[in-house]
């Protein structure tokens, strides 16, 4: 059961010995110990990870994590839809690495009886299966160390939304959410949940889901870690879902259980962002244990998690969208050798391989006036001489911006496709702008702002051209976009 989250030898005497010494260490939940790395993964490219290094008590790193915070998305629904009663903040009492390789994500309570804790979410919203190939999203955590009474309102989880909810919060279940492990009130149990469709009631059963649940293998789910996995398979017929705790499936959704519209508004747009987070009290915990959480809800006990990682297997895996970690030590050439799928926006107004170091340009100001969709004084980046072929995908983005201080500054993107290079511009998209907050700090702008309008056709480039033009859309502050290894546009061209 689950409802919505919008709203988881001559040494055998020794060895004997030590044997029985770690598992009396992971009975009582010593076990907190990171693996030091992201396993490798036999048959798997590896697309993206965070393994949690860093000193104790920092924030978990800005480039791959961003920090929600409050009782809701700025427009969305009240307590994140669930009725969850903590407020979610970016304080490393909450949300912190704990200096051995591990997130830590800590529910409080204050003298007043008001709970805290932490929900954070990948900066990255395009995790999605390749086409004829498999997606998997994998974490090691161990659930908050509490059972019994102790426990009741506990609800953590590590799970995927839809990319289209970034920016509209009411679009939920239709985009759909992969809860690859929930949990609640300390229970020894593993619940994997597909929402989708609409909710009350539609294919996934809202706002319950199509859910499966399991105890974890070995030692319970709050006394060690557990590695929980998500695997959606678009190299089977039908399409698949699959569910994992310690390599063991427990749960499988196959594309012909619900209908063709749902499962294609649930997997036909740019991909997916991760969350992770202990929610206290809501719709889940309380089905199970009534009102929660209760007075003998102990509060402090974290939620570690060792690490995140994605991979993909077959079909046409995109490339990574990480920055080359040793770039080269001469300039590449302005144009990508017979077209690159991932252009960088460079110095000089080109767009190609990421260059040796990073650097800024500055977008002038709006002057207060709204240039929404229609570039004014824009940065233009052109990459010529591209010949791929089209993939049938779209366009990704991700720009580094940053508004200093300047309050209601707004940044947009167009991007412009002329096919064969003859100064025609068969396709033009324009991104809807984004709002960058009144805090000096660079932020992500990517494609999940979706599209405000498009004119004309994507098809093969033969000596074609790719145009990427960046303004200020409103206010009344001049702004910056990072360049060189930072920004970069991702073309749909095999």
């Amino acid at each position: 059961m689950s409802t919505s989250r919008i709203r988881r030898s001559p040494y055998l005497v020794l060895g004997a010995a030590l044997a029985v010494v770690l598992a009396a260490l992971v009975a009582v939940g010593g076990a907190g110990q990171a693996r030091g790395d992201v396993p490798p993964t036999s048959g798997w490219n590896l697309q993206w990870s965070d393994d949690f290094t860093g000193a104790s008590g920092s924030l978990p790193s800005s480039s791959n994590w961003q920090i929600d915070t409050g009782h809701s998305y700025p427009g969305g629904p009240w307590n994140w839809g669930t009725g969850e009663i903590q407020n979610y903040t970016n304080d490393p009492s909450n949300v912190s690495l704990d200096g051995n390789g591990n997130l830590r994500i800590t529910p409080l309570r204050d003298g007043a009886g008001n709970w805290t804790s932490s929900r954070i979410e990948t900066q990255r919203a395009d995790f999605k299966a390749p086409a004829g190939g498999t997606l998997r999203i994998e974490g090691r955590i161990q659930m908050p160390n509490v059972t019994g009474d102790a426990a009741l309102g506990y609800w953590p989880a590590f799970w995927a939304l839809g990319s289209p909810y970034r920016g509209n919060y009411w679009n939920w279940p239709g985009i759909g959410e992969f809860d690859i492990m929930e949990n609640v009130n300390g229970l020894n149990s593993v619940w994997g949940v597909l929402h989708c469709g609409v909710s009350p009631g539609g294919p996934c059963n809202e706002t319950t889901g199509i859910a499966n649940s399991r105890a974890c293998p070995g030692a319970s789910c709050q006394s060690a870690f557990h590695t929980y996995r998500l695997e959606w398979d678009r190299s089977v017929t039908p399409n698949a879902l699959r569910w994992y705790v310690d390599g063991e499936q427990f749960h499988s959704v196959t594309e012909n259980q619900v209908d063709a519209g749902t499962w294609t508004n649930m997997t036909n747009h740019a991909g997916y962002f991760i969350l992770l987070n202990v929610a206290i009290g809501g719709a889940f915990p309380d089905a199970l244990a009534g009102q929660t959480p209760t007075a003998a809800t102990v509060p402090g006990r974290p939620m570690l998690v060792d690490y995140v990682a994605v991979w993909t297997r077959g079909g046409s895996t995109p490339p990574t969208s990480e920055p080359p970690t040793t770039p080269p030590t001469s300039e590449p050439p302005t144009d990508p050798p017979s077209g690159s799928s991932q252009l960088y926006l460079r110095s000089g107004g080109t767009a190609g391989d990421a260059a040796a170091s990073a650097g800024t340009v500055t977008l002038a100001s709006a002057g207060g006036a709204n240039h929404d969709g229609t570039p004014s004084n824009p940065q233009v980046f052109t990459a010529s001489g591209i010949t791929r072929a089209f993939n049938g995908g779209s366009t990704q983005f991700d720009l580094f911006v940053d508004a200093g201080s300047g309050v209601a500054n707004g940044q947009q993107v167009r991007v412009s496709y002329d096919r064969t290079g003859d100064g025609t511009w068969e396709r033009v998209e324009t991104y809807q702008y984004f709002a960058t907050d009144p805090v000096a700090g660079y932020e992500h702008y990517t494609h999940s702002r979706g599209l405000k309008s498009a004119t004309g056709t994507l098809g093969d480039l033969s000596n074609g051209k790719v145009r990427v033009e960046v303004w200020s859309a409103i206010g009344n502050g001049s702004s910056t976009v990072g360049i060189g290894n930072q920004s970069f546009v991702r073309i749909p061209f095999a």
